[in-house]
């Protein structure tokens, strides 16, 4: 589940994905509508890929929150309006089927550790900017949850001290500085205002931007959009670059809609800001690249994820 949409897939390790499908996400919902909406994913996904429920081993779920995958409960997940949500026994008593939950940039750092462009990394920061942003962190090969399951959330890291109100509720947080909703939200004061800007053509200054849209803008070197994304990419890279000197990891891995869309003009420019500001001995053989496997590592993730908490392989 991600703050505009939700993506569903039936997978296996053998086949990759046999079918899917793609649904807004309805932020804002009653907890029932949620499972309701979640269960009718599940249904269409069997009768998609003409199978019995009895083929499916397990059902993962992707939550952009903190989350805690042995009681399946969402604790917090500020972009959909979640909280103290026990969304595994709900789903379970839908569905029939055994039902895992993590949050959603750790079943992405799963399918890229396991599947993409982390195979070979030890040490490993992913980090997802879309509506918000997400990261999860890989230690010798396996994801690093922390004491109360809320390990890599980046996104909460204090940037500006009297900043933007985060969905958190705090003031200044990365992702209310340099995720697309933030990148937007600039974006759209300057629409209002009347600043030139190509997107007047694409959508309104009161209507959601999309990052196909930002990437138009780009293509067509519209200042005002360059000057926001790059504003964003300079923040960015100087938290990588912090985070790195703490953690002295040896690949970060980038996602996420914004990134998916505008990767040959952010990922240069976040490394440059990451240079800038880390230090010499931690960057030592850093790689900072882009997921090749976009929305669908999560998906990936959910392989491993099954063979960790039911120890089957599939």
């Amino acid at each position: 589940m991600g703050g505009t949409k939700t993506l569903g897939a039936v997978i296996n390790s053998k086949e990759g994905i046999i079918a899917r499908v793609k649904r807004p996400t309805k932020s804002g919902s009653s907890q029932k509508s949620y499972i309701k909406d979640l269960a009718g994913i599940v249904d269409e996904l069997i009768d998609k890929a003409e199978l019995k429920p009895s083929n499916i081993k397990a059902v993962c779920l992707g939550i952009p929150g903190s989350v805690d995958p042995y009681k399946g409960v969402v604790w917090l997940a500020p972009n959909l309006g979640l909280k103290n949500f026990a969304v595994k026994t709900k789903l379970q008593e839908k569905i029939k089927l055994p039902v895992l939950i993590e949050n959603d940039v750790n079943l992405g750092a799963l399918g890229v550790k396991n599947f993409g462009v982390g195979k070979n990394a030890r040490n490993m920061l992913v980090m997802f900017i879309g509506t918000g942003i997400g990261g999860a962190i890989i230690i010798d090969g396996k994801i690093y949850r922390g004491s109360n399951f809320v390990a890599g959330e980046i996104g909460h890291v204090s940037v500006e001290k009297d900043g933007p109100v985060c969905g958190c509720g705090k003031k200044g947080c990365f992702e209310a500085v340099a995720s697309r909703t933030a990148i937007a939200r600039n974006i759209q004061k300057d629409m209002k205002a009347k600043k030139k800007t190509v997107l007047n053509k694409l959508t309104t200054a009161n209507k959601q931007i999309k990052s196909r849209m930002l990437a138009e803008a780009v293509s067509a070197n519209d200042k005002l959009v360059i000057k926001h994304l790059s504003a964003a990419c300079q923040v960015i890279g100087r938290v990588l670059a912090s985070v790195t000197n703490l953690m002295n990891f040896d690949l970060i891995v980038l996602g996420g809609g914004l990134i998916e869309a505008l990767k040959h003009f952010m990922v240069g420019q976040i490394t440059e800001s990451f240079d800038k500001y880390v230090l010499k001995d931690s960057a030592k053989g850093i790689k900072i690249l882009a997921s090749k496997l976009g929305d669908d590592a999560a998906l990936y993730g959910g392989i491993a994820l099954a063979e960790e908490f039911l120890g089957i392989k599939i």
